[in-house]
């Protein structure tokens, strides 16, 4: 239960940010927003300003269109809705309608609307670089060897990454997360003492205490020379890892740093993704719907508040970079349609847009449910 809600807090927070940077683009650049909710439909209540000017109540899922004559919204509708999963905004003219209107979407030009299409993406980028930032004020694990000089380092510690298959570390039970604590009751910290140690060992059966998870547990494993090198080891890959924290300034630096480092490897690893699947490969794994997402939020969450703000970084700028793909229903979709009519000098016919981004739109459930099938198999 914790995980569920701990889960829907984290996914609350990315799509709301999203939405509230196409809300307030749109008023920024003269549109009108008819309704920003928090949570989605059916509507709890509401609360907005007349044409009177008169601040009004409005209880249930009543359309905005049967509002009372002298009762009609003049101003954004503020509503809190039933399913408490991020919000939503709902743009005047996002339809096409209202061409003649001032303060339509429709009515605006082309550069207006595409910045506040990617107005949400940008909002994304912007909160992973404001969790990043806050975590490392806090202190947030980093690799060493990824740390500056003005750098406050704590809690060094050696992660597992692989076991290579038919080693000792393997044989021995040794899985990726596990963290290597000490050999022989000496605290590992490096990886150049990670080495030092399992070389003095000289090929002897060593004392390796390792952290899986909550549990601490002793192993005895003897080293051996790893193929393709000369040198003993039990066979594992490792990630140097500390607690690192910045002065107030510096992590905001490092912060929006790490957000453009972040941003890159996801977009390589999309078109890593991509590039499998046209050559054959497939979708692996790694690929997590809604239940693996929920899963992994409740996993990292357990290991302390940082990790938590790093992983939801991580979930902020894929979001960032799903939402911007030019695919039918998704904001990229949409900017699509606008470079479509930069170049053809007029707009798409609203009815074929519209059609194309409903198809798109059932696309995108039919692959969530499939997504969320494989993550409920992998459970069992």
């Amino acid at each position: 239960m914790m995980t569920v809600i701990i889960f829907i807090l984290v996914l609350s927070v990315l799509v709301f940010v999203h939405e509230l940077g196409h809300f307030f683009t749109a008023i920024r650049l003269g549109v009108k927003a008819d309704e920003f909710g928090f949570g989605f439909p059916p509507r709890v209540f509401g609360f907005y300003k007349d044409v009177q000017g008169k601040w009004r109540y409005l209880r249930g899922n009543k359309s905005l269109d049967q509002l009372p004559v002298g009762q009609e919204a003049a101003s954004t509708v503020y509503s809190l809705n039933w399913l408490p999963l991020g919000g939503f905004v709902r743009i005047k003219g996002e339809n096409g309608e209202g061409k003649q209107d001032p303060d339509s979407f429709a009515a605006k030009s082309l550069w207006r609307r595409a910045l506040i299409l990617a107005a949400g993406v940008i909002m994304n980028i912007i909160l992973a670089a404001v969790l990043l930032s806050a975590g490392y004020m806090i202190g947030m694990p980093q690799s060493l060897e990824d740390a500056s000089p003005s750098a406050h380092v704590s809690k060094a510690e050696i992660l597992v990454v692989e076991t290579l298959p038919n080693s000792p570390a393997k044989a021995a039970g040794i899985q990726s997360g596990d963290v290597i604590i000490s050999i022989n009751d000496q605290i590992v910290s490096s990886h150049e003492q990670l080495q030092s140690l399992v070389a003095a060992v000289d090929g002897q059966a060593a004392d390796f205490l390792i952290r899986s998870g909550e549990e601490e547990k002793h192993l005895e494993i003897t080293p051996e020379i790893i193929a393709g090198t000369n040198t003993p080891g039990i066979g594992v890959s490792i990630y140097s890892s500390a607690t690192i924290r910045y002065p107030f300034f510096i992590a905001i630096w490092e912060g929006i740093k790490m957000t453009g480092v972040m941003f890159w490897a996801i977009i390589m690893a999309f078109i890593g993704l991509i590039a499998g699947i046209f050559s054959g490969a497939g979708v692996g794994a790694e690929v997590a719907g809604p239940v693996g997402i929920a899963t992994l939020t409740g996993q990292v969450a357990s290991l302390g508040f940082a990790y938590l703000l790093q992983f939801m970084a991580l979930l902020s700028l894929n979001l960032a970079l799903i939402n911007i793909l030019p695919f039918p229903a998704l904001d990229g979709g949409r900017l699509l349609f606008l470079l479509i009519e930069k170049f053809k000098g007029k707009p798409v016919r609203q009815s074929i847009e519209t059609w194309i981004h409903t198809i798109g739109f059932w696309l995108l459930i039919l692959l969530i449910v499939f997504v969320t099938y494989k993550d409920i198999a992998r459970l069992f």
